[in-house]
């Protein structure tokens, strides 16, 4: 079986990479959980955010939008205290704001489903990537979003991690075309691939 070279052969990565990395993703908490992931990525490998990504989990109660924008001084002392993921005082802040600003957005479109994905026109960019060396940091379309985001009020959102998070939630196929995954997402129909997207087992 052939796949992406970037998962290299650590297991957690390989595991993101076969049953999660690039599957179209709709399901609001699991979004806002990548909001909230790739922005601690900022300047770190995402290897680092995937095994400490339980703990994160746990301290930002299941990543609960409702329950981050009701944090307090409390709960910041708790998170900078928290060994388990990256004590960042500028991204945890970041990550109570985009809560804030993440509820607004259901508010006003209905579901942050419906915002995020129409910077793609609500469907996956098929790229066509022979090798990783390819693959850009950033798009016209991760451009715009970022542009939104920030007139939002969202934190830790510029066009190289939108681009990571339209990667990771499946608004770009970017696996190269010599990967297993290549293929199964290729197709228009994406009700599968949905399905085991929004109900991935960790």
């Amino acid at each position: 079986m052939q796949r992406c070279e970037w998962p290299s052969n650590n297991p957690l990565m390989i595991e993101y990479h076969d049953k999660e990395w690039g599957l179209p993703l709709h399901d609001d908490r699991k979004l806002f959980e990548y909001l909230v992931l790739d922005a601690f990525q900022a300047g770190l490998s995402w290897s680092i955010i995937l095994k400490k990504r339980k703990n994160f989990e746990k301290a930002f109660d299941g990543f609960n939008a409702k329950k981050i924008a009701k944090y307090d001084a409390k709960d910041l002392k708790r998170l900078l205290n928290d060994a388990g993921i990256v004590r960042n005082r500028m991204k945890i802040e970041a990550a109570i704001t985009n809560a804030k600003k993440f509820l607004e957005i259901q508010k006003e479109f209905g579901s942050f489903d419906k915002y995020i994905w129409q910077f793609t026109n609500h469907k996956t960019i098929q790229n066509r990537w022979k090798t990783m060396k390819e693959l850009p940091a950033k798009s016209k379309e991760s451009d715009a979003m970022s542009i939104d985001l920030k007139l939002r009020g969202f934190k830790f959102v510029g066009s190289t991690i939108c681009y990571a998070f339209m990667q990771a939630a499946g608004m770009v196929n970017d696996h190269t075309i010599n990967c297993f995954k290549y293929k199964e997402l290729k197709g228009d129909d994406y009700n599968k691939l949905m399905g085991v997207r929004n109900n991935v087992i960790r």
